[in-house]
């Protein structure tokens, strides 16, 4: 089953003073309709790219292949070998490829998946390690789809031997994930790396990683390729030194910081997850996010995919796609891909006008106020609460209205009945949000909402994102001058 063709969600609205700057704004990338915010070559190369764009990532699918399952790390917040289907989780993968099933799933979704733009690799091991296959995987799809975008993904160690090869295969976008720049700080969350036929631990291994990163990250900027850093935010290990690493980064040429939460679940296995390491909260991660403005722009879109995961950000349609669901004939359909580019640079423009407009009449002494929103594409408010298993956070203030990130959580509807412990997780995920807008939702999950002091608001259900939380800002600001004037 194909997706439809339409975006998933609204497009950020540049708020005042990015208006003003040049360069890209502070909160993300390439995040107006147009090459107007950076020059009209890095616009190219990220208008139509899901993961380094946030605007592109409400209209364009990525696809991650696992053809790399060697590794040269370990990270204690990593066990690649458990596997959910249902789960987004970086190195989780539920089949390995050979390069030759890899290019020909590549060829199946892009048949069937007009939004599809990005092929990544990112795993199951390391990308850059395990070369031999990424580069395999890269030059067939290359040569059959030559208007895919390549990426990959690695954690550093091995990548600066292969920066000459990333050029000549025009892989424009590579992601280095870098979690410390301090090796007291790095060895808490690396035990050893493989180095030059050795094993290192602690300290000196801790060393060798930051060294070999932060050069990969040089030569790479260097020679014109977009690198955007990863770094898993770990609550009393290297949640404060983030900042500094984003300073680091930023220093190097590094095009996006992306800042991400750690997952840690003892079902995983993984060494965090079994010492009782915790995660951060949403206020948690947002608080580093906010630290490091003025430092590399961030990435607040990311939903931390899978090595196997296909669509667009969000979605994760990877089980269509098993091999054995493959098709024995596979016709290529780039017509489809270039008629869906053309309708979405007019609903760029569409959008950017009734964001424009949606902005405008955003009251300007507006303090901070954060929005979750129930949506599943379209830039609209245009899903059920009970349905929700994923909450998009806008923040409106005086300088515009913006997306600053997501928050997962279970669907609160199971069979038409409400769940009560999926509600308790969903309040503290919430709790600092106090409006959720939805397309609709029953009276019972909107008196838990509003017992927690958040306002659920379903009346402007299909409207666009922007325009409702307007909406929303304006009744507030004239309620309050009614109930002034009553007062005096």
């Amino acid at each position: 089953m194909s997706s439809p063709l339409i975006p998933l969600s609204g497009l950020k609205i540049a708020t005042r003073k990015e208006m003003g700057q040049g360069g890209c704004s502070a909160s993300s990338c390439g995040s107006k309709a147009g090459p107007d915010d950076m020059d009209p070559a890095t616009w190219a190369k990220v208008k139509d790219h899901p993961c380094y764009s946030e605007e592109a990532h409400h209209y364009f699918a990525r696809m991650h292949v696992a053809v790399a399952p060697a590794c040269n790390i370990q990270c204690n917040y990593c066990n690649r070998k458990y596997d959910c289907a249902n789960e987004s989780r970086p190195g989780v993968v539920s089949e390995r490829l050979t390069p030759d099933q890899a290019a020909r799933k590549v060829l199946a979704v892009a048949a069937e998946v007009p939004q599809l733009s990005v092929l990544g690799i990112a795993g199951p091991g390391d990308a850059a390690y395990d070369w031999k296959r990424t580069k395999s995987t890269f030059e067939q799809v290359a040569e059959r789809l030559p208007d895919i975008r390549l990426c990959l993904s690695s954690n550093g160690l091995a990548l600066p031997d292969r920066v000459d090869e990333i050029v000549s295969m025009n892989i424009d976008h590579v992601t280095i994930t870098i979690n410390a720049i301090d090796p007291e700080i790095g060895q808490h969350i690396y035990p050893w790396v493989f180095f030059q036929g050795a094993r290192h631990t602690g300290i000196e291994a801790a060393t060798i990683l930051r060294d070999r990163q932060l050069l990969a990250l040089e030569m790479l900027t260097a020679r014109g390729v977009l690198v955007k850093v990863n770094s898993v935010l770990i609550p009393g290990i290297n949640d404060e030194h983030l900042i500094e690493v984003n300073k680091a980064v930023k220093a190097r040429g590094a095009f996006l910081h992306n800042i991400m939460p750690l997952i840690s679940d003892p079902a995983h296995g993984t060494h965090f997850g079994l010492t009782g390491q915790r995660g951060p909260t949403g206020a948690e991660l947002k608080k580093v996010q906010d630290a490091c403005a003025g430092g590399a722009n961030l990435m607040r879109h990311c939903r931390q995919c899978r090595a196997d995961a296909v669509g667009l950000l969000g979605e994760d349609r990877g089980q269509e796609f098993t091999l054995d669901k493959l098709p024995e004939v596979i016709e290529d359909a780039p017509e489809a891909r270039e008629a869906y580019r053309v309708w979405v640079a007019e609903e760029r423009r569409d959008r950017a006008a009734a964001a424009a407009a949606a902005e405008a009449v955003v009251p300007a002494a507006e303090t901070p106020t954060l929005f979750a929103v129930c949506t599943r594409g379209s830039g609209r408010i245009n899903l059920h609460f009970g349905y929700a298993t994923e909450f998009q956070i806008y923040e409106a203030d005086a300088d515009g209205i913006r997306f600053v990130g997501h928050r997962r959580a279970d669907n609160y509807c199971l069979g038409g009945h409400g769940d009560s412990e999926r509600m308790e997780e969903i309040l503290r995920v919430l709790a600092d949000v106090p409006y959720v807008l939805c397309a609709k939702i029953g009276d019972g999950p909107r008196k838990r909402l509003a017992a927690a002091g958040i306002e659920a608001i379903d009346s402007l259900g299909q409207d666009y994102i922007e325009t409702a939380i307007a909406a929303v800002l304006e009744a507030r600001t004239a309620r309050t001058g009614r109930d002034a004037a009553r007062r005096a």
